[in-house]
């Protein structure tokens, strides 16, 4: 079942109007049904995450500041996630135990 919340965009379309699906190759250290992602204040540093993550409510909490910092254009050539690492290590932990 899915929760449908207004100003939140789901999965997929956040997917297609990011720089993560691109006629690029596929990064090779990249396992499929995962994704990268870039987390970090001053210094970005790169998680890969499965791609379930993306239908958790808290995950897609920061999926829509992500959108809010910095729309569909990410400057790491990711997604990029606005929010401390520890802040997301503690999230990604949580959503790994669930």
């Amino acid at each position: 079942m899915a929760i449908c919340l207004p100003g939140i965009l789901p999965a997929k379309q956040v997917l297609r109007r990011s720089n993560l699906v691109s006629n690029h190759s596929p990064s090779v250290d990249l396992p499929k049904g995962y994704l990268a992602v870039y987390v970090g204040a001053r210094q970005k540093k790169r998680f890969v995450i499965p791609i379930s993550f993306l239908n958790e409510l808290a995950f897609q909490e920061l999926l829509y500041k992500a959108e809010e910092e910095f729309g569909f254009n990410h400057p790491m050539g990711g997604l990029t996630i606005p929010c401390s690492e520890d802040v997301f290590i503690d999230l990604t932990s949580c959503l790994s135990r669930c």
